[in-house]
């Protein structure tokens, strides 16, 4: 190789060598935590790859945790200096991680809070403190009323639009043994899962009545309404008539997916494990309505905040992931891949979705739903759970039991709201 040809190659090798040396110096990583929920996971692991491929010089990684262990892993993590730069939280958690200092407030020049009010779904505002926000979701959540086909027609019944024809469709479909054992049941029960936000949100309004005063701070339920509406929800797993049984197969949604279960209230985030359910037939109809109309949903979200730990170019790096996972294309992937509605109406009321077989009912429900605003989330689910078991495992009257969830959580929040 003659000299001239040599030292080309060396100083085209140098240079190569020092453009990759300067990409490895410019780049940044970032981490970015969610709890585990399969779809969920599919959905981030290709907003990550569509990010980085827009953004060469920085990568994300991903750790998601089991749920029961999500929170305590965050709140050990943060204050560390350790664990995620971008981090997904529940709404109703919100108040709890900015007071624990876990988050810090999105930059208004990115995210201008006028914008974000004319842009996102009005219950996002939930996460607004003055002019700036805390945190934003890629999507909503709202319930609607899942059904097996199968069963359906095998009972010869229709998908319900009133709750008497969901309760006739349920009866219907009810199985029980020689000793009388339930072996497959109408419908779910279980306050563990979404059937608390069914019954204070949905039942309660149906009924007549508001679940809460002044703001979420006072307890309203102890009422006409909050008894009319326990009684009806307790009634389809107590007596001789009883469609359903709490703790039937352990989970109510797994009571549906194995399919012994006729239908199932559950959010649009259970679109996506549906969907990989092998011999599952089903399909989603909107909450029923009372016999004279009245229509009830709740909504929900989880969010996504940029940590304190974020510093520096972690900071802008996690500011633009930020954007990128509030944008109308990520919405749209977050709803093919996992179900959860668009935070959105650019993106969850186009024609396409707000009438599609599966996510339509979601989409329309959202219309006439209502955001509880948590004190403490999960002491506040419990209450209801135990508001449940005194009926069924010690027999106290519905109106007693009501009572008493309606003091404890009237506690909770005197508690939460006295600081």
């Amino acid at each position: 190789m003659n000299t001239i040809k040599f030292k080309a190659l060396a100083l085209s090798a140098a240079t190569g060598i020092a453009t990759l040396l300067g990409s490895a110096a410019n780049a940044v990583e970032i981490e970015y935590w969610q709890y585990f929920f399969d779809a969920r996971v599919a959905a981030m692991e290709q907003l990550i790859d569509n990010f980085e491929a827009a953004n060469p010089d920085i990568t994300v990684k991903m750790t998601h945790f089991p749920y029961a262990d999500y929170r305590t892993k965050v709140a050990a993590a943060i204050p560390a200096g350790e664990g995620p730069d971008v981090v997904q939280l529940f709404y109703g958690w919100l108040n709890d991680y900015v007071e624990a200092e876990l988050i810090q407030p999105l930059p208004a020049d990115a995210f201008p809070a006028a914008t974000i009010d004319e842009e996102f779904f009005p219950m996002v505002q939930a996460m607004k403190d003055g002019d700036a926000y805390w945190a934003l979701p890629t999507a909503v959540r709202s319930l609607a009323l899942f059904y097996n086909e199968r069963l359906l027609a095998e009972a010869g019944v229709e998908p319900p639009t009133t709750m008497e024809e969901m309760i006739a469709a349920a009866a219907a479909m009810t199985k029980r043994d020689g000793a009388g054992n339930l072996t497959q049941v109408g419908m779910t029960a279980g306050m563990t899962a979404q059937d608390h936000h069914w019954w204070r949100e949905g039942l309660i309004r149906q009924m007549g009545g508001e679940p809460y005063m002044a703001d979420y701070t006072k307890v309203n339920y102890n009422s006409d309404a909050g008894l009319k509406a326990l009684e009806f929800y307790t009634s389809l797993f107590t007596g001789d008539d009883a469609v359903t049984a709490i703790g039937f197969m352990d989970e109510p949604q797994a009571a549906f997916k194995a399919g012994r279960a006729g239908m199932h209230i559950d959010g649009s985030f259970r679109i996506g494990s549906l969907n990989k359910t092998r011999g599952l037939k089903w399909g989603v109809t909107e909450l029923p309505a009372t016999a004279d109309g009245a229509q009830s949903n709740y909504s929900s979200y989880w969010v996504n905040a940029i940590t304190t730990k974020a510093e520096g170019e972690k900071y802008d790096a996690a500011v633009k992931f930020m954007a990128y996972v509030t944008s109308d294309e990520a919405m749209q992937i977050w709803l093919d891949v996992v179900g959860e509605l668009p935070a959105k109406p650019s993106v969850g009321l186009t024609e396409a979705n707000a009438n599609n077989d599966v996510y339509g009912p979601f989409i329309r429900g959202l219309a006439y739903a209502n955001t509880t605003k948590f004190a403490n989330e999960s002491a506040q689910r419990q209450l209801m759970v135990e508001m449940v078991e005194r009926i069924t495992l010690e027999g106290m009257s519905p109106a007693e039991s009501l009572a008493l969830a309606a003091e404890a959580e009237q506690k909770i929040l005197d508690e939460y709201y006295a600081d």
